[in-house]
Parts: structure tokens; sequence; C-alpha cells
């Protein structure tokens, strides 16, 4: 049997600089500082674990023999100390593994993989807003499916995609939960939907306008103000309300608008910017609007930042109009399917939807730039009164 205690009290006041051993894996770290701590080597499954006990001479030698004994037997028994005594600590601060906690831990996990890392908070504010101000002080290990069903129980019929967002959001945080050892019911959130029942919520598109009367409002949008010119391109373009407001001068080059990924939306598993070709109309537009641009921004705000999208909705809204500036990227895509002959890849490629895997992209390596510059001309020359006749592409399969 190896030696132990072969330190003494005496010769710990005086130690030099370097690591000391007193037997058994227990060790005695002089840093050159001039402070010290207690360290304890322990074998588990033929891996060699490190673990810190504590300073000295906050822990006495004493003290550091005891606990190194402790640790020594949980190892010899298979099992490893240092995932042990953090099983303990989270136990004797209960606080620390509350769903308020974890979720804040899962958020930080996951934010690469969100836009923006997630600063704009839209994965948060489903928990925020309707779980965490009832569950958030409830030990994860406590949570059951229970709980989930009485917090969401009012808005599951009145907000059914912010309480089946929510549902997701808890899931996930379980999940995260179990990775870091916490004995959580990983089925609660399945179970709470059971309990819930099917929603009676029906959920409604975004009203759009057909594409044969986008002429006719395109045609009333004749003054040179911000908002005709923003909703002119944002009709010309098919791109969503957010990208186009903060359409910055320097994004544009020649006939191509390149949209940085990070503000795209609903394009999960891409990452690249993507190229909006424009039109001549478009260009014109674009030009247009160049003597309002402030800060880069070729839509700012009059105050600061740049136009909301309040701004054009209530324009719609004014002008009596049912259907809002969303809709227009319907009303793009229902032309192309009307009225041209559009591969399903291409016309999607024109809303900027990811049809394939990441595998299949990394292969195919093209955005049909070419072929949507000719769909985005034909688009404005119907949207500014042309005869819109059928687009014909070559080659775009």
């Amino acid at each position: 049997m190896r030696a132990t205690n072969r330190l003494s009290s005496q010769f710990l006041k005086t130690a030099p600089v370097g690591k000391h051993c007193d037997g058994a894996g227990l060790w005695f770290v002089k840093r050159e500082d001039g402070g010290a701590q207690w360290v304890q080597r322990v074998t588990v499954h033929g891996r060699r674990r490190e673990m810190g006990l504590g300073g000295f001479p906050t822990l006495t030698l004493a003290e550091a023999r005891k606990q190194a004994e402790r640790w020594r037997k949980l190892a010899a028994a298979g099992r490893d100390p240092i995932k042990e005594r953090e099983a303990e600590e989270r136990a004797a601060r209960r606080e620390d593994i509350t769903l308020a906690i974890l979720t804040a831990d899962a958020f930080e996990a996951r934010k690469a993989e969100l836009k923006g890392d997630g600063t704009a908070g839209r994965w948060l504010s489903p928990l925020n807003i309707h779980v965490l101000p009832k569950l958030g002080r409830v030990p994860v290990t406590d949570l059951d499916q229970r709980d989930i069903r009485d917090t969401l129980a009012p808005i599951w019929h009145t907000k059914a995609d912010t309480a089946r967002k929510a549902l997701n959001r808890l899931s996930i945080v379980l999940r995260h939960a179990a990775a870091l050892g916490l004995d959580v019911d990983l089925q609660a959130t399945d179970k709470a939907k059971a309990l819930l029942g099917k929603t009676r919520h029906q959920p409604k598109n975004i009203p759009a306008m057909d594409w044969r009367d986008v002429p006719e409002f395109y045609a009333s949008l004749e003054e040179p103000t911000l908002t005709h010119l923003a909703l002119r391109l944002l009709i010309l373009t098919g791109v969503r309300s957010g990208p186009l407001r903060k359409l910055r001068l320097d994004q544009i080059e020649g006939d191509v608008w390149t949209v940085p990924a990070e503000a795209m939306k609903g394009r999960k598993g891409a990452t690249d910017d993507f190229r909006v070709p424009l039109s001549a109309e478009a260009k014109r537009v674009i030009d247009l609007a160049r003597p309002h641009a402030r800060n880069g921004y070729l839509f700012p705000n009059t105050r600061a930042g740049v136009i909301s999208d309040m701004t054009l909705s209530r324009h719609m809204e004014r002008k009596g109009l049912e259907a809002r500036p969303h809709g227009f990227r319907t009303s793009l895509r229902i032309w192309l399917a009307d009225a041209t002959d559009a591969p399903h890849k291409v016309a999607e490629g024109m809303l900027a939807h990811v049809v394939d895997g990441g595998v299949v992209r990394a292969y195919r390596r093209t955005d049909f730039l070419e072929q949507r510059a000719k769909l985005a001309d034909r688009w404005a020359d119907h949207v500014t009164g042309g005869a819109g006749q059928v687009v014909k592409l070559m080659g775009a399969g």
C-alpha cells in the first residue's frame, strides 16, 4: 500500500511553490502568488479525474484528508466524484435548477442557431410572457404535465400559435436539463398537449391581394413619399418587410440587392446571403428614394432608425383594403403559378424559401439568379400595367 499522510501542518506553512503529494491522490499545490489549494486525483473507469477540494488554509490538512477519503471511496465504487459533487450542489441550491434558470441556460446554448443570436427575443418571448411568470421558480425536476396544462390552458384556444411555440420551447428546455443530468420528465410536454386536447383556433393567413388587382394598387402609389416608394419596392421584389425597411445603400450593386443572411427569416439551415434581382422599375424606385436616405438606410424614420412595418400596413388600412403588405408575397407566388412556367425551385427561390436540405444545397450551388431576374422583369411589367403574358423559362429545371 502506498504511503499516505506524508505532509505536515508545519510543512504547509512554508511549502515552496509547486505540487506536494500527501499520498493516495491528494496533492497540495502552492502557487507563485503565495496562495495554495488542495487537489484530489482519482481514476474512474480507467480515466483520471482531477478535482479541486478547496483553498488552504480555509480547508485544513485534516479536512482535506477527510474529503479525499470520501471521494476515493466513491471512485472505487465506479462513481464519478466530480459529477456526484455537482449533483449535491444542485440539490443544496434548488433555485439553480428552476425552470427560469434552465430556460436561460438552454437559450444561451442554442443562441448561435437563432437569427441575430436571438437578440430580438422572439425565441424567449412565449416563455417569458406566458410560462415563466407562473412556473419560473419551479425546479425542472418537479415540473409535470399538469403544471404545463394549467399554465397554457388560458391561451390554448385563443392564442394557439403562441401556445404551440411555448410548448416547443419547453420541450427544448427539458431536453437541455436532461442533458445536464437532471431527472426530468421528457414526456411532460407531450402529456400536457394530450390533456389540453385539440385546439379550436383556426390559423388565418395574412390577407393577400389578387395578383390581377396589384397593378391598380401599384398605380395608386404615385407620390414620391417613403411609404409609397417602400410599398412599390416591396411589391416588385417580393421580399419581407423587415429586410426591405432596413435596406442599406451599400447592399445594392448594379442589378442586384444582396440581403445579409442574418436579416433573412424563414431560411433555417441556410447561411448564405440572399441575392434579389432588381428590375428596371425596381431600380427606378430606388433612385426615387435615394434623396430620402439617411445614415446609409434607404427608408429612414423621421426620428431615428427605419420606417416601421405598421407604417405600410396603416396605409393599406386607410385605403379600406383587407390585404396587408406581407400578402404581396402571396400575390407574387400565385402569379408565378398561374402566369409562368417557372419550376417549383425557381418560384420558391423568388420568395427566398429554402426547399432543399443542406447537402443538396451544397452540391447545387446556384440560387437561380438569372432565371429569377427574368421573372422579376415580367412581374414588374405586370404590376406597372403590362400584358402579363405567360413567361417561358428555358433550362431552369
